[in-house]
């Protein structure tokens, strides 16, 4: 019998799922649904919860207004395994039964990429600012959102300086009362605090080679 907790390839990860449904991106398989109504799509839902508990393997599940979004990898070898296919075709004919289609071009993953010439250097900054965690696996330049909401971030090694400020900033935008915390532990790791002077409503830091971050709130600033 085969281990279904083995490390598949992509290439035959997607020779083996339902090509109406699911895509490999960023090292896990999505399928995007469109359902006609809330209350179907809650339905969907609930019947790919339960079909989780049954397989013991639980994916990420999105519900919005006409489309529900389903993401699954296998966390414990930090990419996909049969259990990830199994699931997939699972999901695929509980679609099916509810009149389900897929929209392939909705299931979209992001990533951001920071050229960097000494990725070591940056890559707490982002990491702190951020408050993400390592990517599992073996790409050490990595980082993800713990909650599976934020885009991954990536680390690409730069040959040469680019001096010039960027034209692209990240406004990252955390609870009002986490806000001072972020700040702090992102100059803790190599960054640099640029200006508070629209604090609270936010703060420009920058990590150790100029790329820029703004730790933002709700909050409007003070009154002079």
């Amino acid at each position: 019998m085969a281990d279904s907790s083995a490390r598949l390839p992509h290439s035959a990860v997607t020779e083996a799922v339902d090509a109406r449904h699911w895509r490999v991106l960023l090292g896990a398989l999505r399928a995007t649904f469109r359902t006609p109504d809330f209350a179907t799509g809650a339905a969907f839902v609930a019947r790919v919860a339960e079909a989780a508990d049954a397989a013991n393997h639980h994916p990420d599940v999105l519900l919005r207004w006409g489309q529900v979004t389903v993401t699954t990898s296998s966390h414990d070898v930090a990419g996909l395994t049969q259990r990830d296919v199994d699931l997939a075709a699972t999901v695929s004919a509980l679609a099916d039964d509810l009149g389900l289609t897929g929209e392939v071009a909705r299931s979209e993953a992001l990533e951001v990429a920071i050229d960097a010439l000494d990725i070591p250097a940056v890559r707490p900054f982002w990491k702190a600012v951020l408050g993400y965690e390592d990517q599992p696996g073996d790409d050490e330049n990595g980082i993800v959102d713990s909650a599976g909401v934020g885009p991954n971030f990536w680390f690409q090694q730069m040959d040469a300086p680019r001096p010039q400020r960027n034209r692209i900033h990240l406004d990252v935008t955390v609870p009002h009362d986490e806000a001072e915390a972020r700040v702090a532990a992102a100059v803790a790791a190599g960054g640099r605090l640029l200006s508070d002077r629209r604090a609270p409503a936010f703060w420009v830091l920058a990590d150790a080679e100029g790329n820029e971050a703004c730790v933002c709130t709700w909050q409007s600033r003070p009154s002079s």
